[in-house]
């Protein structure tokens, strides 16, 4: 039996990174992987490298003024080659920066323990068995699939990994869900040039984000001509001469079919344990099956911890980093680091324009108790935005009215992405708002905007 002070389970963000740390310690390490098409994790692969990769390639096609559908088709696999090329290059980095420190193992196969020292990996050429000492589980997430009558009988039915390994552009994508990844794909094909439809179920899409901003972003991305099915449930699938019939039922309990040449199942992802036999360890999951740990991600068993989306936090790769910087703090550091700092959470979703946020929205602090002041700036008041032909969006600041202090920040504007760092650091510095309605910013940027949001107060 092969045995190891430190196993670690996927080769994620926050798993390679420990590895790499570990192993830079003179430690013996072992790192698990079940797909060498995943080194590096769901971020490199398959999550943000390649996405945005596809955001930008999306938008400029569209300075490229192409009139024909092959034009676009051409494009956008000259666009998907590119995307698979950087992939390979940073997958590659990432396998040899492990491979190469010769205190770190890589093994490839799947996962499983056996007793909560003990892990089975089931390669391709034969089992093996490691025994460690300390055990980190860093599986990640998966997409949800439904229990949706054919949706296993068409291969024209994708998800947000094998969509992207899509060599021809669809005439027509159907996308089943209006959550953050289902619009970045539908912003995404709209811009290649597919016709999109959104089947959502509920009543509006980015259910999280106040209705005055969901309302925002539809309007925006309908000016793209993706169209929307709100308030309606999918019933069935079927394949038909090449196409998939989506059977759906709409918001007057009507039912109706539509036809596309691809379906993208956007619902949502959950963590990924189903294979690690956690039961053999006695670690406890949650109600919806993440790995359940504490504020310093160990589990209820002593030698094993979880990091990354399986440990069921905000599924963002800045997290599993930030996972690991806990981990490290608690084994080698001070031991005071936990997910109790995470007060301030910010994201970014790529549709066009982007849609980022940090803190409470309106709704929820609200919700909370606060009495607040909001603040709304349209984009096309902003100097940088009219520079850029980007005037479409809106931003919105929620400050409570008994501290000045800002409790959230939501903007759907050009290069928002970059901009809610900025809002993050004066909330994390415990800022009151005059801080950012008073600062000198470089004039003419997007950033400077937040004078007048917060002017607005």
């Amino acid at each position: 039996m092969n045995k190891y002070e430190y196993i670690i389970i996927g080769f994620g963000k926050g798993g390679k990174t420990l590895a790499g740390y570990l192993g830079k310690l003179g430690k013996k390490v072992a790192i698990i992987e079940k797909s060498d098409k995943m080194y590096g994790g769901t971020c490199i692969n398959v999550g943000c490298i390649p996405t945005k990769t596809l955001v930008h390639k999306a938008k400029v096609s569209l300075y490229k003024g192409l009139n024909t559908f092959e034009e676009k088709t051409r494009e956008y696999r000259k666009a998907i080659e590119e995307k698979n090329s950087l992939i390979e290059a940073l997958r590659n980095k990432n396998y040899n920066m492990l491979n190469n420190n010769e205190n770190v193992d890589v093994f490839n196969g799947t996962a499983s323990f056996i007793s909560n020292t003990e892990i089975l990996i089931n390669g391709e050429k034969e089992d093996i068995i490691l025994e460690g000492e300390k055990i980190f589980i860093n599986t990640g997430a998966t997409t949800i699939i439904p229990n949706i009558q054919g949706i296993k009988s068409s291969s024209k039915i994708y998800n947000s990994t094998t969509i992207m390994e899509l060599k021809e552009l669809p005439k027509h994508l159907v996308i089943v869900g209006g959550g953050y990844i289902g619009l970045e794909f539908a912003s995404i094909y709209a811009s290649f040039g597919s016709k999109v439809t959104v089947i959502e179920a509920f009543d509006r899409i980015a259910g999280r984000e106040d209705e005055d901003i969901s309302k925002s972003i539809k309007e925006i991305l309908e000016k793209k001509g993706i169209e929307f099915l709100l308030g309606s449930k999918v019933k069935s699938f079927e394949e038909i001469h090449g196409e998939v019939e989506v059977s759906y039922e709409n918001s007057l309990g009507e039912l109706n079919k539509i036809t596309g040449d691809a379906v993208l199942i956007a619902i949502g992802r959950k963590p990924n344990t189903e294979e690690l036999n956690l039961e053999a360890a006695g670690v406890k999951v949650t109600e919806r099956g993440a790995v359940a740990v504490d504020n310093k991600l160990k589990t209820n068993v002593p030698n094993i911890w979880a990091i990354g989306d399986v440990n069921g936090g905000p599924q963002f790769t800045y997290i599993s980093l930030d996972d690991f910087r806990i981990i490290k703090d608690n084994l080698f550091g001070e031991g005071k680091r936990s997910t109790d700092d995470r007060k301030f959470i910010p994201y970014s979703v790529f549709i066009e324009p982007n849609l980022s946020r940090v803190g409470l929205s309106e709704k929820e602090a609200l919700e909370k108790g606060f009495e607040i002041k909001t603040a709304k700036l349209e984009v096309n008041t902003i100097p940088r935005a009219k520079v850029i032909g980007e005037t479409e969006g809106i931003m919105k600041a929620i400050v409570d009215v008994k501290t000045n202090k800002i409790l959230g920040c939501t903007l759907l504007c050009a290069e928002s992405a970059e901009i809610i760092n900025i809002v993050t650091l004066a909330m994390k510095a415990d800022e009151d708002y005059t801080f950012l309605r008073d600062n000198i910013f470089t004039h003419p940027t997007m950033s400077e905007a937040l004078n007048d949001l917060f002017s607005l107060i």
